[in-house]
């Protein structure tokens, strides 16, 4: 049965379909970052940039080479459009999209974690073998078929996904509509849709729906009487939150996923009426099969375990964020913090209040302050600045307070501890962070 699975040939004209969207859509992620002011805002005007912890390695290129950057990964994606180079111009992309999500955290999505695991997976598939310009060059590169798990793949990291996503929402703020109510405030000046999206009706709407497609679209796309009803709603679903939420490129992306869920010919006929259509043929094992399953396994473990590893950290990951990322918990609260920054001079005992915004932009400031990844690396950035000035010193944030979903202020990081002295842990609590009264009863 994972012989006929996995390892039969089907038609690739939605492998072929979906490189096509994909190119252009990440094409336009690029430019558009570039042409929003995205890419200064983030990468270039900010004094430092947050990368993620372990890789302060990765800087963004000097004066405007982020702008050049951007553009020849805009134009790897047309590359990837049309099946020019393909190989090297997909792997290019993947190498150059990671290293941008790694630089900065400021402005972290989901979304462009998505982009990484997709881009990587496309490294592997069969992609240019029709409709390219790499067939053209060589003909014999050219086939009409490809093997299902290519197709099962993002069915199934989509299934990931979208499982996770909606088991994440299963708690309290979301279930009593409140989060949707937080995340519909700033909507209130959209044009004819801002008032309708404040009334609670349409909050219970929306939360309820969030929970129930993120859970069910995926076997609705895949079972062929609900296929067609499951793809209006996800085309549905996804212009609303592009229209609401203008997250860039990821609902025309999810939309593109639909390829995978039609069958082939579909497909073929929409949007390759001239291609050749793939005949069935006997099982024909690729030479490395037990590699590819090895390869599959170890990759699907690591998608099903990442999500979760917030278990194994002490308290609430709504709380202290640790193992958010990476996770699918997606739209699913609102932080805002406060506190002091104390600097004290070890030698002098001299203190300095520190404000941020004399260091870091606006974005960075709201981060610092109600995120305890970001106040630990501020803290090890004043150290630096500090130490320039020959000075030896301690960084403490006092009267750390956050508040979640808008709810009351709870003191968040221990004013005591001396945060330039401590490590970061990736997999182990950090004690610093104080203990969780989020959904607690009060007395």
């Amino acid at each position: 049965m994972l012989n006929r699975l996995l390892f039969q040939r089907i038609d690739n004209s939605s492998l072929i379909a979906f490189r096509i969207f994909f190119g252009i859509l990440v094409s336009l992620e690029c430019f558009g970052a570039i042409a929003t002011g995205w890419v200064n805002r983030n990468l270039i005007a900010p004094k430092y940039k947050f990368p993620f912890i372990d890789f302060d390695f990765l800087q963004p290129l000097p004066g405007y080479g982020m702008y050049f950057y951007f553009g020849i990964m805009g134009l790897m994606g047309l590359f990837i459009a049309v099946g020019f180079k393909y190989r090297a111009s997909i792997i290019t992309f993947t190498v150059m999209w990671t290293a941008t999500y790694l630089m900065q955290k400021t402005a972290y999505n989901n979304h462009y974690y998505l982009l990484i695991l997709i881009s990587f997976i496309m490294c592997f598939f069969p992609a240019e073998r029709s409709r390219s310009l790499d067939v053209k060059q060589n003909p014999k590169l050219e086939s009409n078929s490809m093997f299902a798990y290519v197709k099962w793949i993002v069915v199934f990291q989509l299934l990931i996904v979208y499982v996770y996503a909606s088991v994440a929402k299963m708690y309290g703020d979301w279930l009593d509509f409140s989060t949707i109510e937080v995340l519909m405030r700033s909507k209130k000046s959209y044009w004819l849709v801002g008032d309708l999206l404040q009334e609670k009706w349409i909050h219970k709407i929306i939360g309820s729906v969030g929970i129930l497609f993120d859970l069910l679209i995926v076997p609705a796309l895949l079972w062929k009487p609900t296929r067609k009803i499951a793809f209006f709603l996800s085309l549905f679903f996804h212009l609303f939150n592009s229209i609401i939420f203008q997250i860039g490129i990821f609902p025309y992306l999810s939309i593109a996923f639909s390829v995978f869920f039609f069958e082939p010919e579909t497909i073929r006929r929409i949007f390759f009426k001239s291609k050749i259509p793939f005949t069935n043929s006997p099982i024909i094992q690729p030479k490395h099969r037990n590699l590819i399953l090895l390869g599959l396994t170890t990759y699907f473990i690591i998608q099903l375990v990442l999500p979760i590893r917030h278990y194994a950290f002490k308290d609430d990951v709504l709380w202290n964020e640790e193992g958010h990322r990476m996770s699918w918990r997606m739209m699913l609260r609102s932080r805002q913090g406060k506190g002091k920054f104390k600097v004290v001079d070890k030698n002098t005992e001299e203190v300095f209040i520190i404000n941020p915004k004399d260091y870091v932009s606006r974005g960075q400031e709201r981060k610092i302050f109600a995120y305890p990844d970001f106040a630990w690396q501020f803290a090890q950035y004043l150290k630096k600045e500090f130490a320039e000035e020959n000075r030896e010193v301690s960084v403490y944030l006092t009267n750390s307070k956050i508040s979640i979903n808008r709810k009351l202020y709870e003191p968040f990081i221990d004013s005591k501890t001396d945060l330039a002295a401590e490590k970061w842990y990736q997999t182990k609590h950090h004690d610093w962070i104080l203990p969780s009264n989020y959904n607690k009863p009060k007395k």
